[in-house]
């Protein structure tokens, strides 16, 4: 029989049992489980208040949701993931069941690939979609626009100076806005990083832009994780540049293929990537319960 539990705080063990199912979850469906944030507050700990419900079989995890209670205009949001052993048996609808019980009407709730199962699961709910991510992909055995620009690599120095243009780029973003040195501190000291994949470019001793790059091992494949203009420079085609910059990078870690998130507002940065051959390959939705 299964048991649902709620934890106000997940202690270093149950932390590390819910990493290894969403790595579980991740390798079976090729795309990530739970969103990186979410990742990084069960390694490092978070800030916001997290709460945590574990559907428990035995002594096994067979699923997790991680419910953010901070926003207090758009409400509470939830992930779950259900281990790849455990699937097909309800535990899924019965863990967000759980997670309504403790949240308000106006839940959210998170799908990462956009799975059939997922989207039976929100409609079930009575969930509508509000917002779509897009995931582009292309391929870097085809021929990639010559560097027009010149970058450098990060370095600590930069700290202070990145995230001041980060939040300027991104304002208002919920995701990217509002970081801190620690946020940028914690990615710093993951195991992928590395400083020669975050590009700079420098005018007159001023960060104008970046492009963060991120490597995949699991399906090998470069990520575009973050790139920002100064916005003062926008409509010049830096960003463009940016990109390519960051393609030729991930191409010279051996690396064939590139990917990237895009809200599916934001037709004018979608119409740059095609423009450089990138093509929808998934989705992440957003879900919210229905009033």
């Amino acid at each position: 029989m299964v048991e649902y539990r709620y934890f106000e705080e997940l202690d270093k063990t149950l932390r590390n049992e819910v990493l290894a199912l969403i790595a579980a979850a991740s390798t079976v469906d090729e795309t990530p489980a739970i969103a990186e944030n979410v990742l990084l507050a069960l390694r490092y700990g978070s800030e916001k208040n997290d709460r945590h419900l574990l559907a428990l079989d035995g002594d096994r995890i067979a699923a997790y949701a991680h419910i953010d209670p901070t926003d207090l205009v758009e409400g509470p949001s939830t992930e779950l993931v259900v281990h790849p052993d455990f699937r097909g048996r309800g535990i899924g609808g019965a863990l967000l069941e759980k997670v309504r019980k403790h949240t308000a009407d106006s839940l959210r709730l998170w799908s990462h690939g956009d799975s059939a199962a997922a989207q039976r699961l929100a409609s079930h709910h009575n969930f509508t979609k509000v917002r779509t991510v897009i995931q582009m992909r292309r391929s870097l055995m085809e021929p990639l626009p010559h560097i027009q620009i010149a970058t450098r690599a990060f370095t600590v120095a930069d700290g202070e100076a990145w995230v001041e243009l980060n939040n300027r780029a991104f304002e208002g973003h919920p995701e990217q806005s509002g970081w801190t040195l620690k946020d940028l501190d914690i990615r710093l000291n993951e195991e992928w990083f590395d400083a020669n994949g975050l590009l700079i470019k420098e005018d007159a001793g001023k960060i104008s832009a970046f492009c963060w790059t991120k490597l995949h091992t699991l399906n090998p494949v470069g990520e575009i994780y973050i790139m920002a203009v100064d916005p003062s420079l926008h409509r010049q085609g830096l960003g463009r540049e940016m990109v390519i910059a960051g393609l030729h990078y991930i191409r010279s870690q051996s690396i064939q293929s590139a990917m990237l998130y895009v809200d599916a507002e934001n037709t004018a940065a979608q119409e740059l990537y095609k423009s450089l051959g990138f093509t929808e390959w998934g989705r992440d939705l957003l879900y919210k319960v229905r009033a």
